[in-house]
């Protein structure tokens, strides 16, 4: 049996719990919403199917091998496809997280910007922390078609040079990368004050103009 390093396999359970409550506490999820993993050397660390994110115990999260075969915890959430495919087509990620945040589920449901771009480049924090988010369209909780689309998404805009951080699932929310938890929750949490923004203004701010957008990819590298 595939064995992981335990002080790996202890740091990243505590993260993700801490990170799990963190974001219940401050509503960006709620009943058994939304997932969280984190990538291991040989393996994934993820929380199991159902599993309330704000009330997570570190010994039930479901750790699988590099090959998706679980070797502990609880069973792993139904979206491990959708994580696993994740961390194959952008090598930076070691960290996902996927919420059902109420602006952006709004949003979806109001009708984003684009299906390229679901919101507009409206604050310069928005293009420095985000950049471009796709849309997914709507498929089943835990269709493994959606892993397929993700992947797809990011090899297409890191072929572009313009890399994305995360996108947004029709109906479902975002889900969200990076190379670890904090730049993860960072874009998570400018997406959704970004969609709240959009929302609340009724979608009317006109975008940043292109000379803005230069200046930001030139003095922040902004990603687009």
């Amino acid at each position: 049996m595939t064995r992981l390093p335990e002080q790996a396999v202890d740091a990243a359970r505590a993260e993700i719990v801490r990170v799990g409550t963190s974001l219940f506490d401050r509503g960006y999820v709620h009943a058994s919403a939304g997932n969280i993993s984190a990538r291991l050397d040989g393996g994934h660390l993820i929380t199991p199917t159902d599993a309330a994110l704000g009330f997570l115990s570190p010994e039930r999260l479901a750790l699988v091998d590099a090959d998706g075969t679980q070797l502990a915890g609880d069973r792993a959430s139904k979206t491990l496809t959708l994580h696993r495919r994740i961390y194959e087509a952008d090598p930076s990620a070691r960290f996902v997280v996927h919420t059902h945040s109420t602006h952006l589920v709004a949003l979806t449901l109001a009708g984003v910007w684009s299906e390229d771009d679901v919101l507009p480049p409206i604050t310069p924090y928005y293009v420095m922390k985000v950049g471009h988010v796709p849309l997914v369209p709507y498929h089943r909780p835990g269709d493994p078609r959606v892993a397929d689309l993700v992947a797809g998404h990011i090899a297409r805009r890191a072929a572009e040079s313009t890399p994305i951080r995360a996108v947004l699932l029709d109906r479902l929310g975002p889900v969200v990368w990076g190379p670890d938890a904090a730049s993860a929750l960072a874009v998570l949490e400018e997406l959704e004050e970004t969609a709240r923004l959009w929302l609340l203004t009724e979608r009317r701010p006109e975008p940043l103009p292109g000379p803005a957008l230069d200046e930001l990819k030139a003095t922040f590298g902004a990603s687009w």
